[in-house]
């Protein structure tokens, strides 16, 4: 099947396939990390792509189009553990604004019977690659997901310093942790923008940051309390493109803590340009700690005094910036 053969798509096309998770997000006990769920959601979408006969592959080296989910929404309803085989559906569904809109449910079987275990919203986009190579006509399919450029403009505004420092005045007022990191090749694709993976990675490296700045960082609850933090919801939006070598800045909002049992976060990403701090990412995370039962068992917890402190940014427990 060639993809000028493929009908056009519609919200009643849909595929499936089995993922595993990888051996990298097994980093506490045998359970699979936030980003690397989110990670077999974009192996799951990846595969809709090629049964539908459009290998991200092929619509690069054919057409110059570069496949970029711009926006990723997932809630985890169970935990993965390394050995699971996950039985992956993507339904194209309705939506409104740019891009290819896809909803992705991953399920897992579970003292014989069969869980749900993630549900995702996913935004695609196909963004023109302007490195200039000759390219084949796009295919009438696949025109109304075509952009020049990623993201959803205006939902962050641009921040113009006056020569102020960035992290300062990301973090001001603000119950928040800034960082700054040189993104590196490995974080990008399509030769040169910066791919949702590379968002999940500064997303989970921002926290693990902000709690070791508060004084709570991981190892030190997992050490005292046989604590880890689990992640039941997170989502990346892109407002814009942040490119290779290009240092990104990254503030992490506390905005709500919910009964000392989850709290939750905004991540805003934006890179320097001419003294103004252009927007790339925004996006929102859900947190929680769970003690450790055995070796495949994990419950959650209430906060106790020292981590609700914490988050709350109460003086003496924090600094509220970095670098790397």
């Amino acid at each position: 099947m060639t993809p000028t053969t493929v009908a056009d798509h519609s919200t009643s096309v849909s595929t499936s396939v089995q993922i595993r998770p990888r051996y990298e997000g097994s980093n506490i006990c045998t359970w699979i990390g936030f980003k690397h769920v989110n990670y077999m959601v974009e192996e799951a979408v990846l595969d809709h792509f090629r049964q539908r006969g459009f290998p991200a592959g092929e619509l690069y080296e054919r057409y110059g189009l570069c496949v970029d989910i711009v926006d990723l929404d997932t809630k985890i309803l169970t935990a993965f553990h390394i050995d699971d085989v996950a039985d992956a559906t993507v339904r194209e569904a309705a939506g409104d604004g740019p891009g290819l809109r896809l909803a992705v449910e991953l399920s897992v079987v579970r003292d014989g019977a069969v869980v749900r275990a993630v549900k995702s919203k996913v935004t695609v986009s196909l963004r023109l690659d302007p490195r200039g190579w000759p390219a084949e006509q796009v295919p009438a399919a696949l025109a109304p997901y075509v952009v020049t450029a990623l993201g959803r403009g205006g939902l962050i505004e641009p921040i113009v310093l006056n020569g102020a420092d960035p992290l300062d005045t990301l973090t001001a007022g603000r119950n928040a942790y800034a960082w700054v990191w040189r993104m590196p090749y490995f974080y990008c694709h399509f030769t040169e923008r910066v791919q949702m993976s590379g968002y999940l990675r500064q997303m989970e490296e921002t926290l693990d940051l902000f709690v070791a700045d508060r004084g709570v960082s991981i190892k030190k609850l997992l050490d005292e309390q046989n604590w880890i933090p689990v992640v039941p919801h997170s989502r990346i939006t892109f407002v814009g493109e942040a490119n290779m070598e290009e240092e990104l800045y990254t503030v992490f909002t506390v905005e709500n803590v919910f009964k000392r049992y989850t709290f939750t976060a905004r991540t805003d990403s934006y890179v320097l340009r001419d003294g103004t701090l252009v927007p790339t990412a925004t996006g929102r995370i859900t947190h929680g700690w769970a003690v450790i039962r055995n070796r495949r068992d994990w419950s959650l917890v209430d906060f106790d005094d020292r981590l609700a402190d914490a988050l709350a940014g109460k003086p003496g427990s924090r600094s509220g910036r970095g670098s790397a």
